[in-house]
C-alpha cells in the first residue's frame, strides 16, 4: 500500500460559483475540483499552483485551507494507493482567460475518448445549489457538503 497526497483548489468567481473539473480519465467521466497529486520535495500549496498552472493556465494564490481527509480512501484508479486529499481555497484575477463550458463533459470535438484518452474542461456551479451529487469522489462529495454546510450557516 502506497499513500497518494492529492491537493485541490475551491476558486470562486465574481457570480459566487465554484470551478470545477469535468474530466474523462481512463474510460471514466468524473466531476472534480481542479488539482493533483503532490510531487516529491513539493509543498502542498506550491504542488496546487503549480497544478493550476498545468490544468488551467491560470495564476493563483492560495487561501485558506478548507479540509483534509480524515478517514480511509483507497484510489479510484489503483486499488494498491491510499488517498490523502488537501484542500485549500484559491484566489485568481485572470479567470476571464480560462475556456469554460455550461454543461458538464462538453469536450472539443476532435477528441476520441477511448480507455487512453484524458480530456478535461471547466465549467463553475453555483456556490449556493453545491451538493455531494455534484461531484463522484467521495472525497471530493465532502467538500461539497462542507461548502454546502458553510454557505447555509
Amino acid at each position: 500500500m502506497q499513500f497518494n497526497i492529492r491537493v485541490y483548489g475551491v476558486l470562486l468567481n465574481d457570480n459566487n460559483e465554484v470551478l470545477v473539473s469535468d474530466e474523462y480519465i481512463k474510460g471514466l467521466y468524473i466531476t472534480k475540483f481542479p488539482g493533483g497529486g503532490l510531487e516529491f520535495g513539493e509543498g502542498t500549496k506550491d504542488c496546487l499552483i503549480r497544478e493550476f498552472k498545468e490544468e488551467t493556465g491560470l495564476d493563483l494564490t492560495v487561501g485558506n485551507h478548507i479540509y483534509t481527509t480524515d478517514f480511509y480512501q483507497v484510489s479510484a484508479f489503483n486499488p494498491q494507493h491510499q488517498i490523502m486529499s488537501i484542500y485549500y481555497f484559491v484566489h485568481c484575477n485572470n479567470v476571464v482567460n480560462l475556456n469554460i463550458n455550461k454543461e458538464p463533459f462538453v469536450f472539443p470535438k476532435h477528441i476520441v475518448l477511448d480507455k487512453n484518452t484524458r480530456c478535461e474542461v471547466f465549467r463553475f456551479i453555483p456556490l449556493a445549489t453545491i451538493n455531494a451529487d455534484d461531484f463522484n469522489l467521495p472525497i471530493d462529495k465532502k467538500v461539497a457538503s462542507i461548502l454546502s454546510k458553510m454557505i447555509n450557516e
